[in-house]
This record gives structure tokens, sequence and C-alpha cells, in this order.
């Protein structure tokens, strides 16, 4: 493989990685800032149906199928230049639950404990043949999404990410964008037959009845058929990124992405200074909790993209390699010729 494929590669995944976050962050904001719940018939309803449409379920497992995916680079680079990739994995994903730790006073919801333990758990993977992985990792999410349990998604998620990188998917769609343009129309159709299914229970009752019954049921639903979503957005993504013009246009991104833990963690914390600041808790409507990422969002576009013409690595990310490395990796990018 050349070095124009492994860069090809990374900003595959730097884009992704940027647009989970995109959606993550309307999710979490719900919560954190105990966004209300309004009537039916307002504009509200029809947000809170397009995030559980469109986005619940469906941006977190992107990033957590790319938690695989970087789980299986990291200890292959590291064999490869010689070191213990397994000991440098472990150290990584302890300095990973440590940030996590601290995340989840503020966010209760956080994602970063839990991928630590899961990293632990699918470690003996690794090894494993790719076509076990890959069969192992969809039957186990096929079974797991039926009974509609997203936080034990994980696992299986992590091993198709770690099948991935065992088949060098990557490196393949973003080479053959007419097999990624076919895998995006079938993933379109398999995703607009299943959200047509949810959208028949699209009700907007929390009380108690049918009406309640059909909204449990709509949520279900979106849980089951998520990955299926998600594979769509991952497709479409590549899919556009195949033309340079794309690229270019959407290039903010890949700097959000390379920043994922260092934004992951200030979304966040911009959220609770806006409630704080703005005493915006339990004052939002739903729309407005949207109005509110997307500020947050420009802000930390703006500021990813700025900070990496200066800096190598996002601020918590060279803190996370430097634990990881024990060493000190030099953090101002070279002047440029």
């Amino acid at each position: 493989m050349n070095s124009n494929e492994i860069n090809a590669r990374i900003d595959a995944l730097d884009y992704l990685r940027g647009f989970a976050l995109m959606g993550i962050i309307l999710v979490n904001i719900i919560p954190l800032l105990s966004v209300r719940l309004q009537v039916s018939s307002t504009s509200d309803a029809t947000y809170w149906r397009f995030l559980y449409l469109f986005v619940e379920g469906r941006f977190y497992t992107i990033f957590t199928f790319l938690f695989g995916v970087g789980f299986y680079l990291f200890i292959s680079r590291s064999m490869a230049k010689g070191k213990n990739g397994y000991v440098l994995f472990l150290r990584r994903i302890l300095v990973l639950f440590i940030f996590g730790s601290v995340h989840v006073q503020f966010q209760p919801g956080e994602a970063l404990m839990i991928y630590s333990v899961c990293g632990l758990i699918i470690l003996p993977f690794y090894r494993v043949n790719k076509v076990v992985n890959l069969v192992f990792g969809l039957g186990m999410l096929l079974v797991i999404s039926l009974f509609a349990e997203k936080i034990f998604m994980v696992v299986p998620l992590m091993m198709l990410g770690i099948a991935a990188g065992q088949f060098q998917l990557f490196e393949r769609m973003t080479n053959q964008w007419k097999v990624t343009t076919v895998f995006t129309g079938v993933m379109f159709v398999l995703s607009a037959a299943g959200l047509i299914y949810q959208y028949q229970y699209a009700a907007f009752a929390f009380g108690s009845g049918d009406e309640f019954q059909k909204t449990q049921r709509f949520l279900r639903i979106g849980i089951m058929i998520g990955p299926i979503v998600s594979a769509f957005y991952v497709g479409l993504l590549l899919t556009l990124l195949s033309f340079p013009f794309i690229r270019r246009i959407l290039s903010p991104l890949k700097s959000y992405g390379r920043m994922a833990l260092t934004n992951y963690v200030s979304q966040t914390a911009l959220i609770l200074l806006a409630g704080k600041v703005f005493d915006l808790f339990d004052q939002l409507a739903y729309i407005q909790s949207f109005y509110l990422c997307v500020v947050i969002f420009v802000i930390q576009l703006v500021f990813s993209t700025v900070w990496l013409r200066f800096f190598k690595f996002g601020p918590l990310e060279w803190v996370w390699r430097m634990l990881t490395y024990l060493e000190i990796p030099p953090m101002r990018r070279p002047p440029s010729s």
C-alpha cells in the first residue's frame, strides 16, 4: 500500500468521525439541558420525530464502528514500528477510561468509559480471522438489534470495525467508487423501507394508553434499524468524498474529526456553559436545542480548522498520545516551506 492510499484512508475516517460528532451533539443536548417536550401540534414534535428517525441510534453507531477500525489500525501500526501494540493499546484505553471517568461527572450518557471497557473485551479478536470477525459481528449485531438493546451493540459494532480494518475496507471503498455507490444504493433501499415502517408508529405521547405504546414501538424500531441507516450514511459520505470538489468543500469536517476526542468532550462543556450563562436548563424547546447545536458546531469547526493549522494534534489528543507512549510528542507544526 503506498502513502497516497494510506492518506486517503485516514482522511475518510476523519471525515466520518466529524460527521458522527455532528449527530451526537443533537442527541446529547436533550438530557444535558433537560430540553422540554412540546405538544404534538408544534414544530417541536416534528423535530422530535426527525431526531428519532434520522439521528438517534445512527451517529453513535458510526462513532462506535470507527473506534473498532481505529483499534485495528493502532495495533497494526504499532506492530509495524516494532513496538508492542497490545501494551500500548491497553495503556491507551486506560487513559480513555480516565478521561471518561471525568467526563461522566458532567455527561451521564457519555461513551468513553464504555468504549474503554469494550475495547478490553474485543482485544483478543485482533488475531481472529477476518471472516470470523465479520460473521460473528454481524450475527451478534442482528440478534441484539432485534431486541433493540442499544448499549449491547457496542461490542459487535467494534468487531465489525476490526473486520473492516482487516479487509482494508476503507482503502478499497475509497478507490472503487462504483462499489461504494452500489453499497450505498442497497443500504438506501433497506433504510427507506425501515424508516417507512418506523414512521407508521410516529406518535407523540408519553403518558399512557395506545398512543404511548405506539411511541415506544416507534423508538424500538428506530434502534433496530439504526445500523442499516448508519451504513447508508457512511456509504453516502464516502461516495461524495470520491469527488475532489466535495472533499474541498467538506475539508473543515476532516479537521473536526481529527480532533474527535477534544470536540466530543468540549461539546459537553459548551452545552453546559451555555446552559449556565444563559439559564437554559429546562427552558429550551426541542427546536431551540437544534439552533444551539448549530452555534456550537460552527464554533468547534472553526476552532478545529484553525488549531490544526498550527498544531499536529488536538489538545486532548496530544495528552492521550503522551500518556499512551509515555513521551512528549512535538505539538507545533513545522513552518511550511
